[in-house]
């Protein structure tokens, strides 16, 4: 249907009537052309049209009201009567019943003659299952359960320990399993093949050949290459770099490394941010996202270049001249009261008034002591009124002492992390109870504890500051979004 102004042309937001010598001749009108039977009751409500319809639609409601029969008189329906005998029996034989009720749908007949009774009741060739090495389970625990013999349980564990560490199998790996037929119900049946992905290298296959088993590896090609995102800051850089595809591990390791120089708020939106994280890429399809390796920001002026470097069996972040990050402050070596402070004070034991070279922390017997701070072991043994007796040194000329040990737990040479258990407290050499005598030096003279605040900058050099830039060198050569061999 069109509107009367269908056939009108919109130009420059007025209307122009179509020329008269194209307009089509007027059709007849019709009487009623005008009249609405059925206007509509939600527009111009009171005019006179409106209770026009008001009044049809009242009339209508009233004649069927009236065709009605009435609320007082139903209307009678017919009702089958219920089935009974012979014939509720045969509906229910062509029913479905539910499960739970034993299936007792069907029609039971007596046996003929053609009927042979069957002295066992036979079994599959073989069966087909999957089970999974559970937490803290092991693939004994799983092959039993999956219903393999205890003695091919034992064959399988023992070729499978020749090859692979059975521990380093992942946690869920699915057990493909296939069970062969047995002579005896009482026995189990037989272990016919059994395969899963040992590693992400390696899928291994334990078959049944001639009676025995025996082992298959294959090994699985693997193409360890680094990935390389960029893209540009936006509003949220996680956000950013997850839609730029980077893995959500590798962008919080990015946030954290880069965190350490400079805060991510304070980079400018015209950076732009460049990580390598490590890929493995099998033959099979399978990836697997490792490491962040390199972590940048380009493009303005906060731009920085950090590697990750293993450097005394801890990992840390490097830029290219070899500059680590600043460690934090020294935390307190032991848990407990500070029962006595650094100064000049009475000595309980000697009886005169001397130098306190340090804290004296209270704690029982036992409780473990900590290190400071990273360092490396110069001391360890028995020195004089410091009884059990432990001493660090520190980057920047730093030194920490511990005294009046129970135990020591570390010896001379030994490198240290902060948070370490180096040994434990006791009441060895002039002590009057237990408790830790805590002291710090700088530059081989004892300091208040209490009074130094400071960060340790860990800077490379030698055989490790060409290792950075070799490494740094070889991440660079990665293209964006692609991939290059990287065998560290």
């Amino acid at each position: 249907m069109f509107l009367r102004n269908d056939h009108e042309l919109d130009v420059g937001g007025g209307s122009v009537a179509i020329p008269y010598a194209a307009a089509p001749a007027p059709a007849a009108k019709s009487r009623f052309a005008d009249f609405d039977f059925t206007p509509d009751l939600g527009s111009r409500i009171g005019s006179v049209t409106w209770f026009r319809g008001a009044a049809t639609c009242i009339g209508l409601c009233a004649l069927t009201f009236l065709a009605s029969p009435g609320f007082e008189n139903p209307i009678y329906g017919y009702v089958p009567a219920a089935l009974q005998g012979a014939e509720r029996e045969a509906a229910k034989a062509q029913a479905i019943a539910p499960l739970a009720q034993g299936a007792k749908s069907g029609r039971h007949m007596a046996a003929t003659g053609l009927v042979a009774p069957l002295s066992d009741t036979p079994e599959r060739p073989e069966i087909n299952t999957v089970a999974k090495l559970a937490s803290g389970g092991t693939l004994m625990g799983a092959l039993q359960r999956a219903g393999v013999g205890g003695g091919d349980a034992d064959r399988v564990v023992d070729l499978l320990g020749d090859a692979i560490t059975l521990a380093d199998i992942p946690v869920g790996t699915p057990l493909d399993i296939t069970l062969g037929r047995r002579e005896n119900k009482s026995q189990p049946r037989p272990l016919k093949e059994v395969e899963f992905r040992a590693r992400f290298d390696l899928s291994v296959k334990v078959v049944r050949n001639n009676g025995e088993l025996a082992l298959i590896q294959t090994p699985i090609a693997i193409d360890n290459t680094p990935l390389r995102i960029q893209g540009a800051f936006g509003p949220s850089l996680y956000r950013s770099a997850r839609a730029a595809g980077a893995p959500a591990k590798a962008v919080e390791a990015y946030i954290r490394s880069v965190n350490t120089r400079i805060p991510v708020g304070r980079i400018g939106s015209g950076c732009k941010f460049d990580i390598i994280v490590e890929q493995a890429r099998a033959a099979t399809g399978e990836v697997k996202m490792g490491n962040l390796l390199y972590a940048g920001v380009a493009g303005c002026s906060n731009q920085m270049q950090l590697v990750r470097m293993e450097v005394d069996g801890r990992d840390s972040w490097f830029d290219g001249s070899g500059r680590g990050a600043k460690t934090g402050m020294m935390a307190m070596p032991a848990a407990g009261r500070i029962s006595s402070g650094f100064g000049m004070r009475r000595h309980p034991i000697l009886g005169y008034a001397r130098m306190h070279k340090g804290l004296d922390v209270a704690a029982p017997w036992g409780a473990p002591v900590y290190a400071a701070t990273d360092g490396v072991v110069v001391i360890a043994g028995r020195s004089s009124g410091y009884g059990n007796f432990i001493k660090l040194n520190h980057a920047g000329g730093y030194g920490t002492g511990y005294g009046h040990l129970s135990r020591i737990l570390v010896r001379s040479g030994q490198r240290v992390r902060k948070g370490q258990q180096i040994g434990a407290v006791g009441s060895t050499g002039m002590s009057t109870g237990p408790h830790l005598h805590y002291e710090l030096y700088r530059n081989g003279v004892a300091v208040n504890p209490r009074s130094v605040s400071f960060s340790v900058v860990q800077q490379l050099g030698g055989n490790d500051l060409a290792t950075l830039r070799s490494r740094l060198g070889r991440l660079m050569a990665v293209p964006v979004g692609g991939s290059r061999d990287d065998d560290e």
